[in-house]
């Protein structure tokens, strides 16, 4: 094993960086920097899959199920990152996308020895989610080829879960547990083996397009507004108002906040009815049969009104 994992291209040595402890401190910036351009163009590479991965996951949430993130070490606490921030910029439930680290919450501070190589942990883990196959599983491995990360994608097969790999390492073992395998090979880092460098960089770039994308498929924005946030705070119903100031006809404050006030402060709502003219329940209905999705909404309406059928 140890022989295989020095053939990694994730364990390998960069030639580029070999002199890094004799050059100067600005030197050794600009090194990594230059070794840093490389990652969006690996990333970029790996589109294809990654728009797969986003059309599964999408599928996943619109029946019901669940986008799951599993790893350790930077791949674990990375999927965690991402989980974690989805609830507060798209106020998804908290159940919808979740992250399990190898090691559970201790190693996201602390790293743990020997975590990494238990398969039966993770599948443990993943019996407690309640994993089914309504869900999308994403093993997140620099090296492909993490026993934890292999355990639960085996496991996410027999369950019949949707899964896909994110790995820096070409025809790791990962793919042939993967409906969709995401490699982005972005070559060996600047110190050998640290892949919390570039490799964690690729993955945190792949999972950012999944959330992200994924989010926007299922009507969370407009434009590129975030327009299903929960105004809950004083900076939130202030943001709900300058979003629906910007996108509509309405300027003027007090019209703002009586419509907001009116929809009980949904923004979506909000917007539909002041671009149809609708009221709030036909705005509400509309967006129900747009899936959320407040452009298709609008033009599903204006559609009507066109058309002169009811509305």
């Amino acid at each position: 094993m140890v022989e295989d994992r020095l053939n990694m291209i994730t364990e390998s040595i960069n030639e580029n960086s070999i002199d890094i402890d004799k050059i100067s401190i600005e030197g050794a910036l600009h090194l990594m920097n230059e070794e840093d351009k490389k990652v969006a163009f690996a990333v970029e590479k790996a589109l294809p899959q990654i728009a797969k991965a986003i059309e599964l996951t999408v599928s996943a949430i619109n029946r019901g199920g669940r986008l799951i993130y599993i790893g350790s070490g930077t791949s674990g606490r990375l999927g965690v990152l991402d989980a974690s921030e989805c609830p507060p910029t798209f106020n998804t439930d908290p159940e919808m996308v979740k992250g399990i680290i190898a090691g559970g919450d201790t190693a996201l501070r602390k790293a743990l020895e020997g975590v990494e190589d238990n398969e039966e942990e993770a599948v443990s883990y993943l019996k407690q989610e309640r994993l089914s196959n309504s869900d999308i599983l994403i093993g997140i491995s620099a090296s492909g080829s993490t026993p934890y990360v292999l355990g639960a994608l085996k496991y996410g097969r027999i369950i019949g879960a949707s899964t896909v790999g994110i790995a820096c390492n070409p025809e790791s073992p990962m793919a042939d547990l993967s409906d969709v395998m995401i490699e982005v090979i972005v070559g060996p880092e600047i110190i050998s083996g640290s892949t919390r460098l570039k490799a964690g960089t690729a993955q945190k770039m792949v999972l950012n397009m999944i959330s992200t994308i994924t989010m926007v498929q299922m009507g969370k924005t407009y434009m590129n507004l975030m327009v299903d946030l929960q105004a809950s705070n004083v900076k939130l119903r202030n943001r709900a108002l300058n979003i629906l100031k910007k996108v509509t006809s309405v300027k003027d404050e007090g019209e703002a906040l009586r419509l907001l006030e009116h929809t009980g402060w949904s923004v979506k709502e909000a917007i539909v009815m002041e671009k149809t003219k609708l009221p709030a329940k036909k705005a509400k209905q509309y967006l129900k049969n747009s899936g959320g999705r407040v452009s298709k909404a609008i033009e599903m309406a204006e559609n009507q009104i066109s058309s002169g059928g009811v509305v």
